[in-house]
């Protein structure tokens, strides 16, 4: 029901400045110099609009020509400010979600502008010049470091996982443990992805326990694949028994099915040597006789985000058939910083050198101390004593972004307590901050955990700090 305006609203609607009036005003005709009569005049009707709409529910509105051309301004610096930007990671979780997951290597990031910025032999074979199969930029490589027989890659894990499924198993029957039935994120689900797939889920075990006796009670004729699960994003502990890759292969193999091992977390390394538990690897489930193997690109791998399929050559072939490999096929850039992080893995010491994920993993107690010290002496050195107090205290760093859930790594935290205004004001500044920097809130402290932070961006949260405080 619309609002008919009182008198007094009538007069104020009347007072709103008209279009060709702040089209006059000088400041915004060097707006349009700039970005476009379009765009300014279409800011100037909606902020008008905007304008009317409060005035005819009552509440206060500008009305001079001055300060409503000073709001077409902001708008039109809103369409034209870009929202993914750079961020600054204090918060030490390495593989965060929200802030992108997996930090790439230099090596991947000259790659990917060097292929930005120009032609690349994206589908092209150098040798005839003919037209090739972009895959084969990674394929040889991931073979390789995993001994797999053939390898391809699409856009994200989920994608990869709903290919392999509806190649191998449209219209019958996929076996998996109630156990293994997660949520990868985004209110997006295995059972969910299975049914997309066209095939039929057959849930076997308990949450807890699942023996190999009630995968073989559920194979039948209709009986397609047996889908085994890494559940990378949470831990079932306590009693509990699950069947490993190696035995389920074997069972399959006996009832000529395929197995799909889904390990999430792409990890190529042993986690064991950063004092973690251990991670299954993508080499092992191969080993294991997995016919179908698939992970992400953006989590412990370290690259780009991807969806990665490895396995027998003939499965892998039939999956690089299928009209959704197209769909969800990967692009140029994606590949190009794939392909260099990759290419890192063929010496194993230069991975974990230049693999930002890796190295974070890698940080030891001490290297973190001398981080944490030289921050925190900065931050004393630069901010007024009365604005702030600052503190180190032993805590905790997360691997994060749906890898190795529970794990925590030692970590020596800067810890910062505004003596004006709140914690969460001195947040709000900081995320506000160019860059934005994220840090978190514990024990009514904001915290920064130096794992997550690059040698280059201490300096830049310094300066961050230093601003957010004189905000409280």
């Amino acid at each position: 029901m619309s609002v008919r305006p009182t008198l007094d609203s009538a007069s104020q609607l009347r007072r709103i400045p008209a279009v060709s009036r702040l089209l006059q005003e000088e400041q915004v005709q060097t707006a349009i110099d700039r970005h476009g009569r379009e765009l300014v005049v279409e800011c100037i009707r909606e902020v008008l609009d905007g304008l009317r709409e409060r005035v005819r529910k009552g509440e206060p509105a500008p009305l001079d020509t001055s300060t409503v051309a000073e709001l077409v301004l902001q708008e039109v610096t809103r369409w034209r400010t870009r929202t993914l930007r750079k961020a600054i990671n204090a918060t030490g979780v390495i593989l965060h979600t929200g802030l992108g997951r997996a930090l790439l290597a230099e090596t991947a990031q000259r790659a990917i502008a060097e292929v930005a910025g120009g032609h690349s032999m994206l589908e092209i074979d150098r040798e005839t010049g003919e037209r090739g199969d972009r895959i084969e930029h990674v394929r040889d490589l991931l073979c390789r470091l995993t001994g797999a027989e053939d390898a391809t890659v699409v856009n994200n894990n989920a994608g990869a996982v709903l290919l392999a499924v509806t190649v191998l198993a449209q219209g019958r029957e996929v076996i998996i443990s109630r156990g293994q039935l997660v949520e990868i994120g985004g209110a997006f689900r295995m059972p969910d992805i299975i049914a997309q797939s066209g095939a039929r889920l057959v849930e076997v075990g308990t949450t807890n326990r699942t023996r190999l006796t009630d995968y073989e009670r559920a194979i039948t004729p209709d009986t397609a694949l047996l889908l085994r699960c890494h559940p990378s994003n949470f831990r079932i502990i306590g009693f509990s028994e699950e069947v490993s890759a190696g035995e389920l292969a074997s069972l399959a193999h006996r009832y000529s099915l395929p197995v799909l091992d889904d390990v999430g977390s792409g990890c190529l390394v042993n986690t064991e040597n950063f004092g973690l538990e251990h991670e299954p690897t993508l080499q092992e489930s191969i080993a294991a006789g997995c016919d179908v193997v698939t992970c992400s690109g953006d989590k412990l791998l370290g690259g780009p985000q991807a969806g990665i399929i490895l396995g027998r050559r003939v499965i892998v072939q039939a999956v690089r058939k299928h009209p959704l490999h197209r769909a969800l096929r990967v692009d140029k850039l994606t590949l190009a910083g794939l392909e260099a992080t990759l290419r890192l893995y063929l010496n194993p010491e230069q991975a974990l050198q230049e693999i930002p994920t890796l190295r974070a993993l890698a940080m030891t107690r001490e290297q973190i101390g001398r981080r944490a010290q030289r921050l925190r002496r900065r931050l004393q050195s630069t901010l007024p004593a009365d604005r702030l107090t600052i503190r180190l205290r032993e805590g905790v760093s997360e691997v994060g972004g749906g890898s190795l859930p529970g794990q925590q790594l030692p970590t020596t935290l800067v810890c910062l307590t505004p003596l004006h205004g709140s914690v969460q004001q001195l947040a709000h500044a900081l995320r506000w901050n160019e860059p934005a920097v994220f840090a978190r809130i514990e024990q009514d402290e904001l915290v920064l955990d130096p794992r997550t932070l690059l040698d280059d961006e201490l300096e830049v949260v310094v300066a961050a700090v230093s601003r957010a405080a004189a905000q409280c």
